[in-house]
């Protein structure tokens, strides 16, 4: 019954030639099975790599691949998509595919015994499930020894809908780049009668200079954003102290008359291309003096920066206690942000105030960040937005379902504060497109803001650009798609954009490695090589490469870009030292100028 079963299960989905563009729910090389006998014979077969694959029972453990993986809640039909090859033999190899331990074939395997070809499985509604799934092949020839048939190869496999072209690879799993032929709209245009994703988009700076807010503000209104929130780094004395000075932050003092006139003009500017400008404060981060919550006096201190740019037409407002030390209290924050709040209402009905807790990320699964969280949701003024980072502070993926349960532990809007492509003063770059934000953010967010990079911004348009992209149109959103019209729009001609997409090749950003801000590919690649047994000689290529490149950005953009520039020649520096240190100068690196 079940081998009746499972050949009925496999001729509702059969064999398949994809016609669409639409990616995989997920997807998975070969080698992401456990088991088989990939780690025994190797995982290069038939020209094709990260193939793994299963021999007769008698094997043992070399009979069964397995692998979980996870699925969103979705509707209508969805498929097993395998990417496999029979053997050699005369007979197809027998074998059994099942997902949650629901059979969704068991019988010959259909798939070609000349090449790796994609078939597909129709997966009842029974065998899937919303989160972890399970998927076992089992090789069901009762007779046979490892390294001889019977046995089935898989390259990869897929989870997706009618219209899924199993080939199609995320960027996240595959990180390339197609320059597009030509230029197309950006953010992708929304369908008829629809609104913008989120209502609220756009950046911040981070420790930007009023220089920095006013060259970015026309790019934000080129591509539809329509916020620009001022660092509360700004507001410190980044002017005269270094980063992390003590008496950095005076909170208490009023602005210069050169800083006012400075952000005069930036407020100007933002409201002639229609960008609300927002300022914010963090009275309690690097500063000798934290503010108490209770004390008026304070209180009318802390209120003349926000009166001075309210008077001068600003509508939203900023108040952050983030990465902070002390002051950790949440009702009196919230007691603090309340009577902001109030205040700017009496003087403007259409003021707007965004909050920023010291628990900003996550999904409050923490004792403490409960009951800091819970004592806020009892005390905030629920019309005050809040900020949220994701699922983590910094995180490859924001998902919904973290959204939908951090506003259920504080019931507000929320604006996405996304830590990309930020890289908080850090000797590195992130240029690659903005990832693994789900399409549907926008129904539980009410905006969507970018942390940028620090020194870096002009290049820092690239990765700007896809965020814009995302937050216009989430659902529409395809990140290689978005990167590669970034990279014509930078680039006008095409020496320009092959050197800006070599570029972002060598600095794809902290999102494709999943790591941190600090990250630096261009190092953490060079060390790869070196570290690598008889290496060396790869390692000078790189190096090379990357000198390449930047004689090229040098030669295309000699008046733009000089942040980046410099950047790439402290990588420069650093791997020279290196390689000094390991072999001593050699004439190839003469040559080229290292």
């Amino acid at each position: 019954m079940k081998h009746i079963m499972g050949i009925m299960l496999a001729l509702l989905g059969g064999a398949w030639t994809a016609h669409s563009a639409e990616y995989p729910l997920t997807r998975l090389r070969g080698t992401d099975l456990e088991g088989g006998a990939a780690n025994r014979f190797g995982s290069v077969h038939f020209g094709q790599g990260q193939v793994n694959y299963i021999y007769a029972i008698p094997t043992g453990p070399l009979s069964v691949m397995e692998t979980e993986f996870n699925l969103p809640t979705t509707e209508g039909p969805l498929y097993l998509y395998v990417l496999g090859r029979d053997d050699d033999s005369p007979q197809p190899c027998p074998i059994r595919i099942a997902v949650n331990d629901i059979v969704i074939l068991e019988g010959p395997a259909p798939h070609s015994n000349a090449a790796f070809t994609w078939h597909r499985f129709l997966l009842p509604n029974e065998a899937r499930e919303a989160g972890v799934n399970r998927l076992r092949i089992h090789n069901l020839a009762e007779s046979g020894t490892a390294g001889m048939p019977p046995w089935f190869m898989v390259a990869a496999v897929a989870i997706g809908g009618e219209d899924t072209d199993p080939d199609k690879i995320p960027l996240e799993a595959d990180f390339h780049i197609r320059i597009p032929a030509k230029t197309a709209a950006v953010p992708e245009p929304l369908p008829a009668g629809k609104e913008p994703g989120f209502a609220l988009r756009g950046t911040k700076g981070w420790l930007w200079t009023p220089e920095q807010y006013l060259s970015e503000i026309p790019f934000l209104a080129e591509y539809k954003m329509n916020f620009l929130m001022i660092c509360y780094g700004s507001m410190f004395d980044i002017e005269n102290l270094p980063w992390g000075h003590p008496e950095l932050n005076r909170w208490w003092e009023p602005m210069s008359e050169e800083k006012q006139a400075a952000y005069e003009a930036v407020l100007q500017k933002s409201q002639a291309h229609g960008i609300d400008l927002c300022l914010s404060m963090n009275p309690n981060l690097m500063a000798s003096r934290i503010y108490d919550y209770d004390d008026p006096e304070d209180f009318e201190i802390l209120w003349e920066h926000y009166a001075w740019f309210q008077e001068r037409g600003m509508r939203w407002f900023s108040l952050a206690f983030d990465d902070i030390h002390e002051g950790i209290d949440a009702e009196g924050q919230a007691r603090a942000a309340n009577a902001l709040f109030e205040r700017l209402r009496s003087h403007d009905p259409d003021a707007n105030l965004i909050f920023c807790p010291t628990y900003y990320w996550g999904t409050a699964d923490t004792p403490e960040s409960q009951v800091y969280l819970d004592a806020l949701a009892a005390t905030l003024d629920p019309e005050i937005f809040v900020f949220w980072t994701g699922d983590a502070v910094v995180t490859p993926v924001i998902t919904r379902a973290a959204a939908e349960a951090y506003r259920r532990r504080l019931p507000h809007r929320i604006v996405i504060w996304d830590n990309y492509p930020v890289n908080d003063s850090a000797p590195t770059l992130h240029l690659g497109p903005l990832t693994g934000r789900e399409a549907d953010l926008n129904e539980v967010c009410y905006g969507y803001m970018a942390n940028p990079m620090y020194t870096q911004h002009e290049i820092g348009r690239i990765p700007l650009l896809t965020c814009a992209d995302y937050a216009y149109n989430p659902r529409a959103y395809d990140p290689a798609r978005s990167i590669g019209q970034a990279i014509r729009r930078l680039g006008e001609t095409r020496e320009q954009q092959q050197v800006l997409h070599d570029l972002v090749m060598l600095y794809p950003g902290m999102l494709i490695h999943d790591k941190g801000p600090g990250f630096n590919p261009v190092r953490t690649q060079f060390h790869a090589f070196l570290e690598g047994p008889h290496q060396a000689h790869v390692a000078r290529l790189y190096a090379t490469h990357v000198a390449d490149v930047l004689d090229r950005l040098d030669a295309a953009f000699p008046d733009r870009f000089r942040a980046a520039r410099d950047t790439i020649a402290a990588d420069l520096e650093h791997i020279e030292s290196v390689l000094d240190g390991h072999y001593g100068r050699s004439p190839f690196t003469e040559d080229n100028g290292m």
